[in-house]
């Protein structure tokens, strides 16, 4: 346990509003830092007062400036470690470059390892994240990472926001998320199902169709889960699929809603009631966009808890034990 040294939360651009959000539950301001870009691009960091022997703790995201985000982080990192920090541990909510974890290909990179090396050379001691892509990424650290669940939060949503959540099934886009989907319909009591996508091998750049696996969605609210929203392909075409189907309604729950190529707008055409996705990456101009298909879950809470209970000393699996049901998350 660290005694006689405090918490200091410091942050780079990527996403201040969940920053100031973790400092007003955790009653302690932010450490005032500033990053700027000289006129040729690179990365200027000022830390504003002292980290000498503290617990630092630095949150930046994998959002839109990914690139720019990471070398913020890693030049924070350095600033402090050189600062003589005791213990310096950076909180990435949506871990950069993660579906780069394998080689699909022969010459492929592995990106996320990659990161992983990166932020180790710099000083970091420890990693916070959330619903990373894959989790054996967390075997690419040589030190601890403690990779938190958005789990808790989407079933408080779907308790207390989905109208006759007792009637759903619970819904994969694809087979590498069926772990996710039946951990959270045992926890409600209720089925699950699997989306199979498949190809015209025939023909180039064929558009993928989606076809239920397992499960009958018939007459039921189907809530599709997925860790991860970019273009919204895989989305809108499983949403279709569900509603072709016989679902009475269709509700998507998304840990990590990057929109990289896709238009918030664009959701008022989709065939769903309406869109969930944690403020693990800023949302706020994409709420405004959706015209009212678009809510989001505070993941705060759960990053606060986890940044206390790390400074103490104290068990994080609580978080989704007995903290939750404190909290009413389940």
């Amino acid at each position: 346990m660290y005694h006689g040294n405090s918490i200091k939360l410091l942050a780079g651009n990527s996403h201040p509003e969940l920053a100031q959000a973790i400092a007003e539950r955790l009653n302690i301001p932010l450490t005032p830092c500033t990053v700027k870009k000289f006129s040729n691009g690179e990365i200027n960091v000022k830390v504003g007062e002292s980290v000498r022997d503290e617990d630092v703790f630095i949150l930046q995201t994998g959002s839109a400036d990914v690139n720019d985000n990471m070398m913020e982080l890693l030049i924070l990192i350095s600033a402090c470690k050189t600062a003589s920090a005791r213990r310096i541990t950076a909180v990435i909510p949506c871990y950069p470059y993660a579906r780069q974890d394998k080689k699909e290909r022969s010459r492929a990179p592995i990106t996320a390892k990659l990161i992983a090396n990166m932020l180790a050379v710099a000083g970091c001691d420890h990693v916070i994240t959330i619903d990373l892509h894959a989790s054996q990424i967390q075997g690419f650290f040589d030190f601890p990472v403690d990779n938190l669940y958005s789990e808790p939060h989407m079933i408080a949503f779907i308790k207390r926001e989905i109208p006759g959540w007792k009637n759903s099934i619970i819904v994969s886009p694809d087979a590498g998320g069926a772990k996710r989907v039946t951990a959270i319909a045992d926890k409600l009591g209720v089925e699950f199902a699997l989306i199979h996508r498949t190809k015209d091998p025939k023909l180039q750049n064929a558009p993928e169709r989606c076809q239920i696996l397992v499960g009958d969605v018939r007459g039921k609210v189907a809530i599709l889960v997925d860790d991860m929203l970019d273009t919204g392909a895989t989305a809108v075409s499983a949403a279709q699929s569900l509603q072709e189907n016989g679902a009475a309604e269709v509700y998507v729950l998304i840990s990590h809603g990057l929109f990289g190529s896709m238009d918030a707008a664009t959701l008022a055409d989709w065939p769903i009631a309406k869109m969930i996705v944690t403020n693990s990456n800023p949302q706020v101009e994409n709420v405004k966009k959706a015209g009212g298909k678009l809510a989001i879950m505070d993941i705060s809470p759960t990053l606060a808890e986890s940044i206390r209970r790390t400074h103490n000393g104290e068990s994080i699996s609580l978080l989704f034990g007995e903290w939750a049901v404190g909290l009413g998350q389940y």
